[in-house]
Order: C-alpha cells, then structure tokens, then sequence
C-alpha cells in the first residue's frame, strides 16, 4: 500500500463569499460580499496493487505469464483557512472522490530459431475504470468510464558477435487521466492510441559501443498538451484525432584511455499534427473563432536534443564528469506558430567525486556539483494564451525560467 496526503496553497484576492458557500459577514449593518482568502487544495489517497508472475522455460523457448491489480482511492477536497475581512473557522467547501481500478493479464514469449536469430511477442489486456464523483470547478460533472484494451508487440532479433539488429512493431493504448476528465468537460476525453515501428542496430566491443534506431510512432486520439495550464499550474491535454513521430535515435561511447571515456546521445524527430483545429476566444464579438491547419507541429516536442558527457578518473577513487544537454527550439501550443516558441538551449553541468574508507565505515563518498556551469539565461517550460481583442490577434506567452548556475555539495556514508 502506498499513502499520499498533501496540499497545494493559494492566496485569492478579492473573492466573493458566495464562491466558497459561506454566508457574508455583517459589519455595521452593512453586509461584506468579498475579502481575501487563504485556501488550501488538498488530495488524500491510497494505492494498493500487486504484481505476480510465472516464468517457464522449455528446450528454446522461454515464457512469461503474469498478472496485475491496483485500486487508487483519490480523496479531493478543498479548504478555507484565512480571510481578511472577518474570522473563520477551517471550511470545507468542496470534496470530490475519485477511484481508478486498473488490471491487466500478459503474455510474453521468445523462441530462439537458431544461434543467431530470436523471436519474440508480447501480448497483453488491460481493463481500466474510473468513477469521478465530480471536480472542484465542475461539481456536477460525473464519471463512470471503462475501458477494454489489447496491447500486442511482436518483433525479430538478429544477433552475430558484437552486432545486434532488431525489428518490431507494437500496439498500445492508454486511458484519460482525471484531469482531461475536467479539461474536456464540453465533450469527454478519448483513450489514445499508438502504433509504433523500431528498427535498431547495435554494436558493442571493450572499447566502444554504438547504436542506432529509427522509429516511426502513429497516433489516434493522441492526448497532447494544448500550451494552457488549469489555476494550480498543472499542464492541460486534448485529443488529437491524426498525429505521429518519426525519428532517429543514436547513442556511442568511447573508452579512450583507462582514465578518460567519452559519450553520448541524440536523437532527431519530426513530431507532425493533421488537421488541427484552433479555438480563438473573440472577446470583441462573443464566441471563437476557428482556424484551420492541415499540417503543424506538436507541442513541446522539440525537433532535435543531445546530450554528451566526458567521464575522467585521474586518479584512484576520484572522478570527474562534464555533461552538456542542447534542446532545439519548440512550439509552445500545437499550431506551430513561432510568436509562441520556447527558444534552443544549451547548458552544462560539472560533477566531481571522491570516495575514501574511514575505521567501521565502508564508504564515505563527496559529490560536489556546478549545475548551469556557465550561467546560462534559458526557459525550458511555459504556456501561451491568444485571444481576440480591438480587431487583433493578441498572443500572451508565459516562461518559467530555470535557475542560473548554482551548485551542491553531497555527503554519503555507506556502513
């Protein structure tokens, strides 16, 4: 069992009592309809699950047969605290329970054909259902969803001395989480799916190793972030009836000498969107306006990112690591307009550590660490909001900056 128990707290200015259900408070006879509150968010909840599996393994063929259970019970309630215009008793002015059930029974299977090739699949069912008894904006909206799902994935691996190369193709789908419940309250959300192909070579030695993958990733009903956040900060999702990722992922590393190795990733993607439909709120005329794409990009999905590091160890139990991670520009929301682009970035990292044995002590390691080693100004994250307004497009874009350099020190101690 696992237990969560916590609170996300607000300061709201100059709201109405009406809004929390509380009856306004009489001063002077005159009756006092708004104040500033101090509110609290809260959600209490506990998980159960369990996982069992069976492994058998006869002449070539090895098989694995398994199942899993979880019950989530999300308790969602919302709390007054403080308000400025008269004294108040702890009020509970909202509470929502939400419970999910999720089980699932699998199959998997892989029969060497001979020394070099292995075939595989996979095949699993999925039963998910959601009860959602209301949410704190939408009180009367309620949920009693279930969904059936079939995950199949079969693939071929060929393997020759250092090389490895594989194929396969899979199927998946996945649910609606609560918060597209109440972010697509107008029509409910759809279960997503995907079909994704790999085809991947490897090769590994002493000295280095390399890999290479090409994927291309189909979806229907893709559940992508809009470029809009709720009040409490947390990203909003819709459906997407066509959309895909394709793209090339390459990993290496290089041992040059036995104190100094080098490696690294990158991987390059076109991440598409068809036909897409944009809703603009015209605050001149009432209503939306409604912009047609018959191709854009997805958001938050930047078209290439790399990452590389240089690993020394000049001496015994010391270690040093320079890291650096570059990100290309992307799109803030799904019309792949660049008024509304996070800006490419590029930041390093420094970590050193030594590790030394001290009497009773087995290990006592020191970490020190220089992140955003030269003080990069960058923004990783944000939301964009547009709107109509005096006959012209007005597009608000927010950024949550990351913090200048900064640095840690890490003391471990293993007995």
């Amino acid at each position: 069992m696992t237990r969560g128990k916590g609170y996300y707290e607000q300061y709201k200015a100059d709201e109405r009592y009406s809004t929390y259900g509380l009856t306004p408070p009489v001063q002077n006879g005159i009756p006092i309809t708004t104040a500033d509150f101090i509110r609290q968010l809260w959600l209490d909840n506990y998980f159960y699950g369990n996982t069992t599996t069976l492994s058998l393994k006869r002449n070539k063929t090895d098989w694995t047969l398994g199942g899993s259970f979880s019950h989530y019970l999300g308790n969602h309630f919302g709390k007054l605290i403080w308000s400025s215009k008269s004294s108040l008793t702890p009020h509970t002015w909202y509470q929502n329970k939400a419970t999910k059930n999720d089980g699932a029974i699998f199959v998997k299977q892989q029969s060497k054909i001979n020394s070099n090739w292995v075939l595989f699949y996979d095949l699993q069912i999925r039963t998910v259902n959601y009860t959602i008894d209301g949410f704190r904006n939408n009180p009367t909206l309620n949920v009693n969803s279930s969904y059936f799902f079939f995950n199949p994935k079969v693939g071929i691996t060929y393997r020759k001395q250092s090389w490895k190369s594989f194929l396969s193709y899979s199927r998946g789908a996945k649910e609606p989480n609560r918060d597209d419940f109440e972010a697509g309250a107008a029509q409910l959300p759809r279960p997503e799916k995907l079909g994704d192909l790999e085809i991947g070579v490897e090769k590994k030695t002493k000295r280095y190793q390399a890999g290479l993958t090409f994927y291309y990733m189909h979806y229907k009903d893709q559940l992508v972030l809009t470029g809009k956040i709720n009040d409490v900060g947390a990203y909003t999702r819709t459906n997407i009836p066509n959309s895909s990722r394709a793209g090339l992922e390459a990993e290496g590393e290089l041992t040059i000498t036995n104190w100094l190795n080098t490696g690294g990733n990158f991987t390059w993607s076109r991440n598409r969107i068809k036909n897409l439909e944009e809703y603009i709120d015209d605050y001149d005329n009432g209503g939306q306006v409604v912009k047609k794409y018959t191709r854009s990009t997805l958001a938050f999905s930047p078209s290439f990112v790399a990452n590389h590091f240089i690993r020394t160890t000049p001496f015994k139990n010391f270690e040093t690591n320079f890291s650096s991670r570059y990100v290309s520009s992307q799109f803030l929301d799904n019309t792949g307009n660049s008024a509304r682009m996070l800006k490419a970035f590029l930041v390093n990292d420094l970590r050193a550590s030594y590790s030394w044995s001290f009497k009773r002590i087995k290990e006592v390691l020191l970490i020190g660490q220089i992140n955003n080693l030269f003080n990069k100004k960058y923004e990783p994250n944000g939301y964009t909001f547009s709107y109509i307004y005096g006959g012209s497009l007005v597009t608000e874009n927010y950024y949550f900056p990351m913090a200048n350099r900064n640095f840690m020190l890490t003391l471990n101690f293993k007995f």
